[in-house]
């Protein structure tokens, strides 16, 4: 059983994980932070050195609950044909998952954290490269069952898919249009249809 402290600080992660990846790191002041966990200031500071620690602990949060998601559609019985579909489902509806999150964390603490804080910049970076990573396994594997043909190498594939993907929810959240999203990840559908039969 966890202690007390344990779950104070799992409860603060918790809570300021949506605050922060909607106000980002410089918008989130530290009385939004009191405000949403209805806890002091120095109980914050009790629990976490700075605010630098604890916005890099609320997007692992968001990336962990993001990551999870990712694995669960490409971790599924089938093809790698069949995975790939699982994902682009996934986003198709990925406003839906990630509104709690307070929006896409790689979207939001990206941009936010560009200039403005670099660890929690690589924090990003590392995430999308993970992602990207995950699409090509399931490419490769596809390549090497003999399930699918691809015009150039799994990860560089994977890295245009996901950049597709990420645009779309870019240009989405930008516009609160989501079709552009929708248009996407329909053209993406076409794509794999098209592009990963076997010859």
């Amino acid at each position: 059983m966890s202690t007390k402290a344990e779950r104070t600080t799992a409860y603060i992660i918790e809570t300021v994980a949506p605050v922060f990846n909607k106000h980002g790191y410089i918008g989130t002041s530290m009385s939004d932070l009191t405000e949403a966990t209805g806890l002091t200031k120095g109980a914050l500071y009790g629990n976490f050195e700075n605010k630098e620690a604890l916005a890099l602990a609320a997007f692992e949060f968001n990336r962990k609950r993001l990551l999870a998601a990712i694995d669960h559609q490409l971790n599924i019985s089938g093809t790698a044909i069949d995975r790939i579909f699982k994902l682009t489902h996934f986003y198709r509806t990925y406003n839906e998952f990630n509104e709690e999150m307070g929006g896409c964390p790689i979207l939001n603490v990206g941009v936010d954290a560009r200039h403005n804080n670099h660890k929690l910049s690589a924090a990003v970076s590392e995430t999308i490269k993970e992602i990207e990573g995950k699409i090509a396994l399931v490419l490769e594997n596809g390549v090497n069952n003999n399930e699918l043909r691809l015009p150039v190498t799994p990860l560089q594939f994977a890295k245009q898919f996901f950049t597709m993907i990420q645009g779309a929810v870019a240009m989405s959240t930008i516009t609160d249009d989501r079709k552009y999203l929708l248009n996407t990840i329909a053209y993406l559908d076409q794509l794999v249809k098209r592009e990963f039969q076997k010859l």
